[in-house]
C-alpha cells in the first residue's frame, strides 16, 4: 500500500519538525513513490511538472541522509535557471532547518566573490547552474570530491538550453558510487540517454498526468514487416481521414527522408529536428499550431515543449526505445478533454520494446489485425458529458475525468478559431 503522510516516511525527528513547521501533512503523488527509493539510496527518474511537490521529493530525503558533521559539499542539484536555483535553495533551506545543514545557491549574475566566501565557511549542499558551477570547479573554489548525491532538475529544460557538455563536465567531478536522481515534465530519448548514461538502474516514476493519464485516447499498435511501413502509414492516413498528426522517427535522417517521401505523394508534410536553426523550428512548428500544416513529422528532441491543441492523431512510425518516451509522444494528443488516437507501428523483432510500454500502463494498447483496416471507429462507446462551455449535454468518445475540462465540438472550435 503507497504510503500518503509525511509522518509513515522513515524520518528523523530534526527533519520532521522542520516539515510539521510548514504544515505539510499529505503526500503529493511524486513524493509518496519517490521518497522511499531516495531514501533508501537508490536511483530515479521522476516525471513531474514544476508544482508538483517534487522539490521536496529529492530536497527531503537529501537532508535525511546527508552528515552535518562532515564539512564539505555532499549534495548537488543542478537547476536551468538562476530565479530555480534560488527558489529550490530556499525550500531545502526549510527542510534543514533543525538539520544544521547549510544550503548555498549558485549562479550568474552576481559578484562570485560572494559565493567563493560561503564555500569558504563550508557548505553541505549546493544548489547551482550548470555554467556558475563550472566557474568555481575551474576557480578550484568548489570540491565535488564528497558529493554522494546529485539531481538532475528540470533535465528537459537544461538538454533544450544547451547544457549537456556542462553536466557531464560537472558529473565528471563527481564519485561514481553517488547516488543520482533526475526530474523532468517530458521524457524523450535525449533525456534518456543522460539516464542511461550516469544512473544505475534507476526507478521510474510517471506522475505527468498529461502524459500519463491516457483513458481518452484510443491506443493501438500494429505488427508490420518494415519494407511495408510507408504504405501503411499512407493507409492509416488516408482512411482514418487524419487531421492533424505528428508523426514520430527515431532520428533525423529518417525524419527527412519519411517528410520528403510523404509530400512526394501529396500530403502537405514538413520535418522538425535539432538539425535545423531556431528560426526554421518556430517557422515550422508555429505553421503547424496555426493549422496551416498537416503533418509534423518529428524526431522527439524537436517535438520537447511542442503543446498544441486540435492534434488528432500521434503515429509512432518508429517506436520509441525506451518506454517514457512512448508516454511523452502520446500525450500531445487528447489535449483539452478532445478524443486523441495513437497508432505504433511494430516491427519485427520489437515487440520487446512494446511489451515495456504495456508493463507501464493501465491502459489498453489493442492490437489492429487484418491488414490496415481502422473499424475501431465504429465500435467505440460513447459517453455524456456537460459542456464547460455552454453548459448543454454533449456525447463525448472517452470516459469523462472530472478533473478535467470537457466542451462540445461547436465550443471547442469556437475556441480553437479564436486562438487563431
Amino acid at each position: 500500500m503507497q504510503i500518503q503522510y509525511f509522518e509513515d516516511l522513515p524520518l528523523g525527528p530534526e527533519v520532521m519538525k522542520g516539515i510539521e513547521e510548514l504544515g505539510f501533512s499529505n503526500l503529493f503523488p511524486i513524493q509518496a513513490q519517490a521518497m522511499i527509493p531516495l531514501l533508501e539510496g537508490k536511483d530515479v527518474i521522476g516525471q513531474a511538472q514544476t508544482g508538483t511537490g517534487k522539490t521536496a521529493a529529492f530536497g527531503i530525503p537529501m537532508v535525511e541522509r546527508l552528515n552535518p558533521k562532515i564539512n564539505g559539499a555532499q549534495g548537488l542539484v543542478l537547476e536551468p535557471t538562476r530565479e530555480l536555483a534560488i527558489q529550490v535553495a530556499e525550500h531545502i533551506n526549510r527542510f534543514s532547518r533543525y538539520s544544521m545543514l547549510k544550503v548555498l545557491p549558485v549562479y550568474g549574475g552576481e559578484p562570485i566573490q560572494r559565493q567563493i566566501s560561503a564555500l569558504e565557511r563550508g557548505v553541505h549542499i549546493v544548489v547551482g547552474t550548470p555554467g556558475r558551477i563550472i566557474d568555481h570547479l575551474k576557480r578550484g573554489t568548489l570540491n565535488l570530491a564528497s558529493v554522494k548525491i546529485v539531481v538532475l532538475d528540470e533535465a528537459d529544460r537544461m538538454l533544450d538550453m544547451g547544457f549537456i557538455d556542462d553536466i557531464e563536465y560537472i558529473l565528471s567531478k563527481v564519485p561514481i558510487n553517488r547516488q543520482t536522481s533526475l526530474f523532468s515534465a517530458t521524457i524523450d530519448q535525449s533525456v534518456m540517454n543522460v539516464c542511461h548514461r550516469y544512473m544505475k538502474k534507476p526507478e521510474k516514476i510517471l506522475v505527468s498526468k498529461d502524459e500519463i493519464a491516457l483513458t481518452q485516447i484510443n491506443q493501438y499498435y500494429m505488427v508490420v514487416n518494415p519494407k511495408n511501413k510507408f504504405e501503411i502509414l499512407r493507409n492509416i492516413l488516408d482512411e482514418n481521414h487524419v487531421e492533424r498528426a505528428i508523426i514520430f522517427c527515431k532520428t533525423r535522417r529518417g525524419t527527412n527522408v519519411l517528410a520528403n517521401r510523404l509530400r512526394a505523394r501529396g500530403y502537405d508534410a514538413k520535418p522538425l529536428h535539432a538539425g535545423f536553426t531556431q528560426a526554421q523550428r518556430d517557422f515550422v512548428s508555429n505553421s503547424f499550431r496555426k493549422g496551416k500544416l498537416r503533418l509534423l513529422v518529428a524526431t522527439d528532441v524537436a517535438a520537447r515543449g511542442l503543446d498544441i491543441q486540435g492534434i488528432t492523431h500521434i503515429i509512432n512510425y518508429d517506436i520509441p526505445l525506451d518506454a517514457l518516451v512512448y508516454f511523452h509522444r502520446i500525450g500531445r494528443t487528447a489535449r483539452m478533454g478532445l478524443e486523441g488516437t495513437a497508432i505504433t507501428l511494430v516491427g519485427y523483432g520489437e515487440m520487446t520494446e512494446l511489451n515495456r510500454i504495456k508493463t507501464l500502463t493501465k491502459t489498453k494498447i489493442e492490437e489492429l489485425e487484418g491488414g490496415i483496416r481502422m473499424s475501431y471507429r465504429e465500435s467505440r462507446e460513447i459517453h455524456r458529458a456537460i459542456c464547460s462551455d455552454c453548459g448543454q449535454e454533449c456525447e463525448v468518445p472517452f470516459k469523462p475525468d472530472p478533473n478535467r475540462l470537457v466542451y462540445c465540438r461547436d465550443c471547442w472550435s469556437k475556441r480553437r478559431r479564436s486562438r487563431y
